[in-house]
């Protein structure tokens, strides 16, 4: 057994030293890095504003989050059908890989919601799941390098829907309203104004979103233009930050809705009426 283990650990320090070797190589090979058509600053900015590169749906010039955003609920909502059809009928009670995940998965947001929301935590930890899972897969879609075309007839990969301000607010603002609608429903009037006493949580949430988001863009477009091996370390790096931001965020913002929630709906100890002495 020692011998394996020995045998592997080598093995796999071979691996990681001809890796580098292979970059050191690729270093030495392409310097001087090749010319850009866009100077950082354009990127940047076309990264945030998206004012050039349009796509025409239907007529109307769009983001290309939006792109992203209809074709990642498409595709979650499809999967979530599929799932529900033809692989939830088929659970047993010793469950096989893929339901172990499933299983896990809404283990995960289930004991996150009755953690942090004591009173009704089975409609947030629903939501909180909904919300994980889109804000996780979008972020990770842009790793698939989908391409389409745009007004100007240039080719661009689409974007993560959450690199969008617009989505990230949207995003932000349905979670306040998730909190509020069930501060008004379990305390009323009271609960609803105790839960717009808290008016920066929305801007919070969204902008702590897209500037996860827009932070990963900057290091690896940063990465591309000013280090020679611009054709496997911005690959690199770019993965790292996408892998690391789509679970953080997710995690970030499941947490912070269930802690609201469960402060909107958490029952308010009624006043004991003054006793009158004769």
């Amino acid at each position: 057994m020692k011998d394996e283990m020995k045998k592997k650990r080598r093995l796999f320090l071979v691996i990681w030293l001809s890796i580098i070797a292979v970059i050191l190589i690729g270093i030495i090979i392409l310097w001087p890095p090749g010319e850009k058509h866009e100077s950082i600053k354009e990127v940047m900015l076309d990264g945030v504003l998206h004012e050039h590169n349009k796509i025409n749906l239907f007529g109307l010039e769009v983001n290309p989050g939006l792109i992203s955003a209809y074709t990642v609920t498409a595709m979650l909502l499809i999967s979530a059908g599929l799932i529900r059809i033809f692989a939830i009928p088929k659970f047993t009670f010793v469950p096989g890989k893929f339901q172990t995940v499933i299983e896990k998965m809404v283990e995960f947001f289930a004991d996150m919601a009755s953690k942090n929301s004591h009173h009704r935590p089975k409609f947030v930890g629903a939501y909180i799941f909904s919300a994980g899972a889109y804000i996780f897969f979008s972020t990770i879609f842009e790793l698939f390098g989908f391409q389409a075309v745009t007004t100007t007839g240039i080719s661009i990969a689409l974007p993560a829907p959450i690199s969008d301000i617009n989505a990230a607010i949207a995003l932000g603002v349905m979670s306040y309203v998730v909190i509020l609608g069930a501060g008004i429903i379990c305390g009323g009037v009271k609960g609803g104004l105790s839960v717009l006493k808290d008016f920066s949580l929305p801007i919070s949430m969204s902008f702590r979103l897209f500037g996860a988001l827009l932070s990963g863009l900057l290091v690896t477009e940063l990465v591309y233009y000013y280090v020679s091996l611009s054709f496997v370390l911005p690959v690199l790096v770019g993965v790292m930050f996408t892998l690391l931001h789509a679970a953080i965020q997710a995690y970030v913002l499941a947490t912070l809705v269930s802690i609201f929630y469960g402060e909107a709906v958490e029952p308010r100890p009624k006043k004991k009426k003054k006793e009158v002495s004769e």
